[in-house]
């Protein structure tokens, strides 16, 4: 008798399953353990031929529940690990961020406390937030998508608008609206930009005109 291989569903949906080995060990326990006795025993055989047999038989359960009993204590530990995950895998990031914070609120403050505060000094200040910011979300993968005077690439970027534009080519990136970001290889917001089209005749004559923009 094969057992129903066991898993277990989390939280998120996965399952937790057990290894190979232990999966092998299981079944071979479990098919032990079904048998309801030695199949046809012998007419001539005696009470002592089934002794060996009762022992083997009393053995192979025995170890069909330590088996069980690892796998279950296995599956508990998988949930409270993707449980934890879930819950504090963001620590890290969130750790690094925070001495901007703190810098943040010391430029605030300071400004509260001087009305005649240099903006020049507080411009710096923000500055300094932003390296600071932009370098925490770096040690975490996060990559910054701004894109200079490149063709457009809609798997990077989002079209939100075209400018009549002669010194660059045609989709052409012409200007940043809001810079992107990835993580590692994957996407987390592309880069809103505006690109160049060519100028229409109307355009061409009249280069006060080519700078609008065409939705």
């Amino acid at each position: 008798m094969t057992p129903p291989k066991k898993t277990e569903e989390g939280q998120d949906g996965q399952t937790v399953q057990p290894g190979d080995e232990l999966a092998e060990a299981l079944r071979e326990a479990s098919e032990a353990v079904g048998a309801d006795g030695p199949a046809n025993p012998s007419p001539s055989g005696g009470e002592g031929d089934s002794e060996p047999l009762q022992q083997a038989l009393d053995e192979l359960q025995d170890r069909f529940v330590r088996l069980q009993a690892e796998f279950d204590n296995f599956r508990r530990r998988s949930l409270k690990e993707r449980q934890e995950s879930s819950q504090y895998g963001h620590q890290n990031l969130v750790k690094d961020l925070l001495g901007s914070v703190d810098n943040l609120e010391r430029a605030i403050a300071h400004s509260s406390e001087d009305a005649n505060a240099n903006m020049e000094s507080v411009q710096q200040g923000v500055e300094l937030v932003q390296r600071e910011l932009l370098g925490a979300l770096g040690k975490h993968g996060v990559k910054v998508i701004e894109p200079g005077e490149e063709a457009f690439d809609p798997a990077f970027h989002e079209a939100m608008g075209q400018v009549p534009n002669a010194a660059l080519e045609p989709n052409s990136v012409v200007q940043v609206l809001q810079k992107g970001y990835m993580v590692n290889e994957r996407m987390l917001r592309p880069a809103r930009v505006l690109v160049a089209r060519e100028l229409t005749e109307d355009e061409a004559g009249n280069p006060a005109g080519s700078g609008e923009t065409k939705n």
